[in-house]
């Protein structure tokens, strides 16, 4: 798509897909350079891809390690920040840097011109035309819904994190909860009080303590450089394949003291019988997929940006494409990549190979 400067919007430097933690680092360091930039993002007010997520939600970080660069969040440093307060923290964050977001329009498509300058059409027909693209529309995008889903009766109710809100989306009955990870989890407790609920179990799943010596388990792991622990090292591979999150009254004894029933893998479905790895059969009237999420890349219509299977390739940030940089993916350059404590200084190395290749065309 070959668009004219009367059509476009606006010429800039840098476009920034995405206003959540990832996209807002990355404006806070523009905002430090001499280039040019606005930040995209498809939801109506900042902070609601956060919002739109189930009520109870909390980040499983404290408030000392959940803050972008330049603000504090207010509360309690040991404490936990709920859905809505962190979502109002992103949108007090725009707001006291002035950051350029454009709300309500997100990026319907992106393409790179013959002059090699990248072309975005926006939902409402806009379009910018920029330098580079800084894409940080973040690791939970479109949640997976596995065709197993397809062998239960219709009359069984199928929700996933995006979709549920809180119990009383859920009907009576029994429940069955899909993917052990710290949403699953959370899900799982909390239907516990109003409903039968069996939750399905993957692989083992390792959870640290809150506290280790009266401090935060996380002030541990980045006093210790866990944090930074990259993808290719040692204690790298070995982190990825733990994924421990904190345990924070939610290991399987926990679940199992409030109620909930644990089961092995769900490995096929019939009508409203599901059936596990350890031969087991349950009755369910509801099912929650809490098994991950993958990448929305159908608006990049770049080749060589996406995988056959549509995920974003990327490596340490860098898009195959020059011009073209990622933020918030999950080790991306290391353990705190994709939470909120890593957003600031991944953002800082990505907006700094932004400023080489605007002014000198070099992506390294």
């Amino acid at each position: 798509m070959q668009v004219s400067v009367t059509q476009a919007l606006q010429e800039i430097d840098v476009l920034v897909i995405g206003a959540g933690q990832a996209g807002l680092a990355a404006g806070y360091h523009l905002a430090r350079t001499k280039l040019s930039f606005v930040i995209v993002d498809r939801h109506a007010r900042i902070g609601d891809s956060w919002r739109c997520r189930y009520d109870s939600l909390t980040l499983f970080t404290p408030r000392a390690f959940s803050t972008l660069p330049g603000l504090t969040l207010d509360g309690d440093p040991e404490g936990y920040p709920a859905r809505d307060e962190f979502a109002d923290y992103l949108e007090a964050y725009a707001s006291h840097f002035d950051l350029p977001v454009l709300s309500g329009n997100g990026v319907a498509q992106l393409e790179r011109q013959t002059d090699e300058r990248f072309a975005a059409q926006l939902d409402d027909g806009r379009h910018i035309i920029a330098k580079a693209v800084i894409v940080a529309t973040g690791a939970f995008q479109e949640p997976i819904l596995p065709t197993i889903g397809t062998e239960f009766d219709s009359a069984v109710t199928q929700l996933t994190p995006e979709s549920y809100r809180n119990t009383a989306d859920v009907q009576t009955g029994t429940v069955l909860v899909v993917g052990d990870g710290a949403s699953g989890r959370d899900i799982a407790a909390e239907l516990s009080a109003t409903h039968d609920v069996v939750l399905a179990v993957g692989r083992g799943r390792r959870l640290f303590p809150e506290r280790i010596l009266g401090k935060s388990t996380w002030w541990w792991l980045r006093a210790l450089g866990l944090m930074r622990a990259t993808p290719g090292s040692a204690i790298g591979r070995l982190m990825r394949r733990a994924d421990p999150f904190p345990d924070r009254g939610r290991s399987l004894g926990d679940l199992q003291r409030m109620g909930v029933a644990i089961s092995g893998r769900l490995v096929s479905a019939n009508g409203r019988t599901a059936t596990f790895s350890d031969k087991s059969k349950r009755a369910i009237d509801s099912v929650i997929w809490c098994i991950g999420y993958r990448d929305d890349s159908a608006w990049l219509q770049i080749p060589g940006s996406t995988h056959p299977n549509g995920s974003f390739l990327q490596e340490g940030g860098l898009a195959p494409v020059p011009g073209l940089f990622h933020l918030g993916r999950p080790w991306q350059r290391n353990r705190a990549s994709a939470l909120v404590m890593g957003a600031g200084e991944d953002a800082s190395v990505i907006v700094a190979l932004c400023v080489q290749y605007c002014f000198g065309g070099d992506r390294r």
